[in-house]
């Protein structure tokens, strides 16, 4: 008599080894972004961190607080904020705000102006065909944006000479406008995205409706490129305010801005590092409570588009 013994299905041991390769994959991607996160985060810990330690704890590369070094307020004593000196007169203090003020002028006013002309260049380059020359409107794109190869050092001395003969030497004026330049080209590409993402027969619908090109504009297609606005924004403002090389160049004493101050602390006695930890954790707290609150509108409106 034949006795008939059928095999274990191989679906289930197929099943357990897909599971173990998901498992096992899961853990590299997680722990290859908990280790991009380290590499990220550890120069804000190691700035954060250096402020409160001594000139001694700096030298030796203490690393965590209470255990490896006490803490103290020296950095931020020397800049008149800490707990036993912000209350009194400080010289230090008055300067740190000085440049602080001129970074949040220089750095909104750039990025509102930039958004201004950057929102109609690139509506424009969405919505319209131009011709000008052999360039279309790829061209004209690709030409604001070859701006940003030009390396700064090579409009130095154009620039210096061009503000010395129109006085915007050491002015907040001349940095606004300079730095309205600079990211322009970037504010275009982001809204070009954004409006080539919205339909072109909401304009032509609002046309029907009566409505000017400059009407559709504005009450139509505008607050609907909001997202991509304050992407724009956030990344003009970003790269407005921790623009060193111009600051240097073009101010002297009324104009300069914080990056400008930061690279101050090297002296003839070396480097005040904890002055220095101080001066860039207070630099860098604005932009890090921009990026937590308004990261969404970050993501949304640079991803604008990547789906087409």
């Amino acid at each position: 008599m034949a006795i008939f013994t059928s095999a274990a299905p191989p679906v289930r041991k197929s099943h357990a080894k897909s599971r173990a390769t998901r498992i096992l994959s899961r853990v590299l991607i997680y722990s290859a972004l908990l280790f991009w996160a380290f590499v990220c985060l550890f120069p804000i810990y190691w700035t954060v961190t250096t402020s409160f330690k001594s000139a001694l704890d700096v030298t030796q590369g203490h690393l965590i607080p209470w255990l490896d070094f006490q803490p103290d307020w020296k950095g931020w004593r020397s800049l008149g904020l800490s707990p036993d000196s912000i209350f009194g007169t400080s010289t230090a203090r008055a300067e740190f705000m000085s440049r602080f003020g001129n970074s949040i002028i220089t750095s909104v006013g750039a990025s509102i102006l930039a958004l201004v002309l950057g929102s109609l260049a690139a509506y424009g380059l969405s919505r319209f065909r131009y011709k000008f020359a052999w360039m279309r409107n790829d061209d004209i794109l690709f030409f604001f944006m070859s701006q940003l190869i030009l390396p700064p050092v090579v409009l130095a001395l154009p620039f210096l000479v061009l503000y010395k003969a129109l006085s915007l030497l050491d002015t907040r004026l001349g940095l606004i406008l300079l730095y309205t330049l600079t990211v322009l080209p970037i504010v275009i590409w982001i809204m070009r995205d954004q409006f080539n993402s919205i339909p072109v027969e909401l304009d032509e619908a609002a046309f029907v409706d009566g409505l000017s090109v400059w009407g559709a504009f504005f009450r139509i297609i505008l607050p609907l490129a909001v997202p991509g606005m304050a992407a724009a924004f956030i990344l003009s403002v970003v790269l407005c305010w921790n623009e060193y090389f111009f600051a240097a160049l073009l101010t002297s004493t009324d104009a300069k801005t914080l990056p400008v101050m930061v690279a101050s602390q090297t002296g003839s006695q070396g480097i005040n590092w904890w002055s220095m930890a101080a001066l860039s954790t207070a630099a860098i707290a604005p932009l890090v409570i921009v990026g937590v609150f308004l990261e969404r509108y970050i993501v949304s409106g640079l991803t604008t588009g990547a789906g087409k």
